[in-house]
Formats: C-alpha cells, sequence, structure tokens
C-alpha cells in the first residue's frame, strides 16, 4: 500500500511554508504585545524546525489532520490580556488568510510556469485557507477557542469554560465521523473563489 501521494514533493513544501508562517504569526505578535515567551524559545522565526512536530506533520500529509509544536505564551505579559489574547489568537489563521490570497495571485499569474511551481502554489492556496478555515473552529486547543473567550462576556465566558475540556473530544468525535470535511469544504470554496474573483478584478490589466 503507498501511503504516500505522488506529489508529496509539491504538497511537502508549501505545508511547511504555511504551518511555519501561521507559528511565526503567533510569536511575533505576542512579541509585539509585550510577552517574550516564544522569542525566547526560539519561536521567533520562519525557520520550519522550530516549529513542527514530526508525527504533526507526517498525519498532515497521510490523512490530512494533524499539528505543529503550538507557540508558548504567556497572557500576564500582555498590556491587555483580553486583547493581547485576541490579537494573538487572529495571527495565525490572518496569516494563512493573507498567504491564500498572495499564492492565489501568484497561482494566477504564473499560469503558464513549470506544472512543478504551479502544484506548489495551488498547494499553498489549498493549505493556507484550509488551516485557517480550520483554527478559527471555537473548540479548544484551536486558536478560535481563544479568539471567543476573549469576546464573552464574563456570564457567557463561564459557561463556555465548563465544555472547553471537551473541545479536543468534539474534534476528534468530528473528524472521524466525516463531519469535518462538511464545514472546511464549503468555506475554503467560497474563500478560495471569492480570491480568485478578487485578484482578477484588481490585475486585471496583468492578465488581459
Amino acid at each position: 500500500m503507498n501511503f504516500f501521494p505522488a506529489d508529496m514533493l509539491a504538497r511537502l513544501p508549501a505545508l511547511l511554508i504555511a504551518l511555519s508562517f501561521h507559528e511565526y504569526a503567533h510569536a511575533w505578535m505576542a512579541y509585539a504585545w509585550g510577552d517574550p515567551t516564544a522569542k525566547n524559545e526560539g519561536r521567533l522565526t520562519l525557520n520550519p524546525l522550530a516549529h513542527l512536530d514530526p508525527l504533526g506533520l507526517l498525519m498532515l500529509l497521510v490523512v490530512r489532520f494533524g499539528w505543529a509544536r503550538p507557540v508558548p505564551i504567556n497572557p500576564f505579559y500582555f498590556r491587555d490580556r483580553r486583547k493581547g489574547l485576541f490579537w494573538v489568537s487572529l495571527a495565525g489563521p490572518g496569516m494563512n488568510l493573507l498567504l491564500g490570497l498572495a499564492a492565489t495571485f501568484l497561482w494566477i499569474l504564473g499560469r503558464g510556469w513549470g506544472s512543478f511551481v504551479g502544484s506548489i502554489l495551488y498547494y499553498l492556496v489549498i493549505y493556507n485557507v484550509f488551516l485557517a478555515i480550520f483554527n478559527i473552529i471555537p473548540l479548544p486547543p484551536l486558536d478560535g477557542s481563544k479568539i471567543l473567550s476573549s469576546l464573552l462576556p464574563p456570564r457567557q465566558l463561564h459557561y463556555y469554560q465548563i465544555i472547553e475540556p471537551y473541545g479536543p473530544f468534539i474534534l476528534i468525535f468530528l473528524l472521524i465521523f466525516g463531519r469535518l470535511p462538511l464545514l472546511l469544504i464549503p468555506a475554503a470554496n467560497a474563500i478560495i473563489g471569492l480570491y480568485s474573483k478578487l485578484v482578477l478584478f484588481i490585475f486585471k490589466p496583468l492578465f488581459f
């Protein structure tokens, strides 16, 4: 049985870029808000080796579900804990959305490029958009749970914190029973379609 797809050489660099920029964005934003924890642990870098979990990377490549090493943060350093947590948590998915848009531009611009470069750009769009959507799901330990908790009023936050310990089990349930694609695929298709229209609208003189 062949566990590794034939396009692995194109998928791997795209995935490394998407994951590294995601984690770097968390580290950079935390440092900007006054938290040196990630910087002190060598995570304020785009070097993939600083961010990757080997098992998580393998899982992403083989079964489309995995993880990188979470960036350590200490919210007590933030000038405003709730605002700091919001922006640090949003930074990763936000970076992925920006990278997805940039990759869409390069992909459309380079339609005549070699198939290998085109494949890397294609997967850069796919991985960045999917990582952004997946990570804003409001279930622990995903970024979306921290974004939501930083926005909820104290009373609602109390009730949300009661269900937080069950977040990973809910994610596993959704994955095992194939419910995650029902959420991710339509949202990703909508965003990628929007990217294509936006790029063609703004940069129309370059393409026609």
